[in-house]
């Protein structure tokens, strides 16, 4: 390696420092438990033109892959010579932004010796914007709250104090959402100072040739490595629990010498009801999927993103076109690589892992109705819990770890802080993982209630209710999740509204991982070592494993 070549990598190393402090920035000053406590943000370095250099590692793919492609209309929107030092632009547009309307995206000019060099972005999601709230019981975009166009949050480093009345008056946390907007500009304003004072350091005017370098780079070891993969098109249908009725995902993966692509043709209509997904979600996460196995140590930058298509026939459920209720987007979302990878699996058996919970079971928790009148608390508070991913060739699936999302779990001390909520217990669901060779990561058992003399709401949108993770390769199917009221109360329906009693117990288990090979070929230790850390019950030892306790 030249010694350019050299100055540009370490230019490329502190970039990478520079969007995780960024990210923390985020996290740190966010005011939202699932900002501060689980890492739903994104934040990146995009160049000139709007393309994405690099990513913070914390984060989810829902976030930064849209995060990548939202930088370039945002760049395309407004004119670079109108720009000023302290200019920020901001949407919430799910078509645009991140999916649904919960996400708001920034975008912030950097400015080095007086001219715009690039821009830093960030996602992340602030609790509630109205409307029905989260949840997937909106007829239309409309019901589901406040849509806020591509606009100048900051204009020379002056806030638009009329925006964020607009963004508090619209809310039923509004300290909360005025925090996480202050959040998000910290996150912005980090970003661009650390790039300029980087390109002070390093004595450059511009980031055209890092840029290059950083692109070209990616993108020729994206290439190298779907090079490596055959020619030809493979097909998959994955059959989810949907709202009204259960519906089917389709997908055709195409590979070709240089280029992927993955098709929705088949796939079904939409809902009438919230679980739409606007196309750039979709692709986000099936292009993440995609990556884990197709070069995974090639930085994720619009380099290594270059090759990847995905499209879908507008409006299938994968597909929703405006004005489609999509605030619960990601429950079908997060399913699509579960998707692809039945379609992969058909080519590299040996390097996909089996189904997984995928879809994260998030919790949106709110008042009642009457509660403010009555003087009760006035909340809004989204949980986060995840179920076991699935097994992998080589190794056991994880235990109440979200995949794909990568969201970390709502955590108890922080939940019974912020809202009238007392989580009473939270433990990994035992036999949950599917049997297999390699077994698949263990679901959780959680029950909740409220901890003063109220009921309180709780918007159910979750998925692996009626239909569990599959196994690959032999293995069997995990466990699917399961939503009641009491112990004995009957399950309930994995989407809808469900009123919480005062004194009762919500009691829910998430969804555990497929196993991954025969369960008779599991080894006999790592049966013993399962049962001893009560991971399986004997009677699951000896008549799934063959293995006498």
């Amino acid at each position: 390696m030249n010694i350019t070549n050299t100055r540009l990598q370490v230019m490329w190393n502190r970039l990478l420092a520079v969007v995780e402090e960024q990210g923390q920035a985020l996290i740190r000053a966010a005011f939202s438990p699932i900002v501060r406590e689980c890492g739903d943000i994104s934040a990146g370095i995009f160049d000139l033109q709007g393309r994405m250099l690099a990513q913070a590692v914390t984060g989810t793919p829902g976030h930064i892959n849209t995060m990548a492609e939202a930088v370039k209309t945002l760049r395309g929107r407004f004119v670079v010579q109108d720009m000023k030092p302290g200019d920020i632009y901001m949407t919430n547009d799910p078509w645009i932004a991140s999916g649904h309307l919960n996400d708001f995206l920034l975008m912030m000019p950097v400015f080095f010796k007086g001219h715009v060099v690039g821009f830093t972005s960030c996602t992340s999601h602030l609790v509630d914007l109205g409307g029905l709230g989260m949840g997937p019981e909106g007829a239309d975009i409309y019901d589901e709250g406040l849509l806020i166009p591509p606009c100048k949050l900051m204009d020379a480093g002056v806030l638009n104090a009329l925006l964020m009345e607009i963004v508090k008056a619209n809310s039923r946390e509004p300290i909360a959402n005025e925090g996480d907007i202050y959040a998000l500009i910290a996150c912005c304003e980090t970003g661009a100072a650390r790039v300029a004072g980087m390109m002070d350091e390093f004595g450059i005017d511009h980031l055209d040739d890092l840029a290059t370098y950083i692109i070209d780079t990616s993108y020729r070891g994206t290439i190298e490595a779907i090079a490596d993969l055959p020619n030809g098109t493979w097909h998959n249908v994955l059959k989810v629990d949907g709202y009204e009725h259960e519906i089917e995902l389709h997908a055709a993966l195409t590979i070709a010498d240089d280029r992927i692509a993955l098709d929705f043709n088949g796939t079904s209509g939409l809902s009438n009801k919230g679980i739409n997904v606007p196309l750039n979600y979709a692709t986000a996460y099936s292009v993440f999927a995609l990556r884990c196995i197709i070069g995974p140590d090639i930085p994720n930058n619009a380099g290594s993103l270059a090759p990847f298509r995905v499209d879908g026939p507008k409006d299938c459920i994968l597909n929703a076109q405006p004005h489609a209720p999509v605030a619960m987007r990601h429950t079908l979302g997060q399913m699509t690589p579960d998707l692809v990878y039945g379609c992969l699996s058909q080519v590299l058996p040996d390097l996909v892992p089996a189904e997984g919970a995928s879809c994260m079971y998030d919790l949106p928790l709110r008042h009642t109705p009457e509660a403010v009148s009555q003087g009760g608390t006035q909340f809004a508070l989204e949980l986060v819990f995840s179920g076991g991913t699935g097994a992998r060739p080589g190794l056991d699936g994880l235990s109440a770890t979200a995949f794909p999302s990568g969201v970390w779990g709502s955590q108890v001390e922080t939940t019974e802080a912020v809202a009238p909520i007392l989580i009473t217990r939270r433990e990994l669901k035992q036999d949950s993982g599917g049997p297999g060779r390699m077994r698949g990561g263990l679901g959780q058992h959680i029950e909740v209630q409220s901890s003063q003399d109220e009921d309180f709401m709780l918007f159910l949108s979750v998925e692996r209710v009626l239909n569990p993770a599959r196994g690959r390769g032999g293995g069997s199917a995990g466990a699917c999740g399961r939503i009641r009221i009491g112990h004995d109360g009957p399950d309930l329906p994995g989407k809808g509204e469900v009123r919480v009693k005062a004194g009762e117990t919500l009691v829910f288990e998430t969804p555990g991982g497929g196993g991954f090979g025969a369960p008779r070929e599991r080894e006999r230790d790592d049966v013993l070592r399962d049962l001893e850390d009560g991971l399986i019950s004997p009677e699951a030892a000896r008549d799934i494993y063959g293995v006498k306790p």
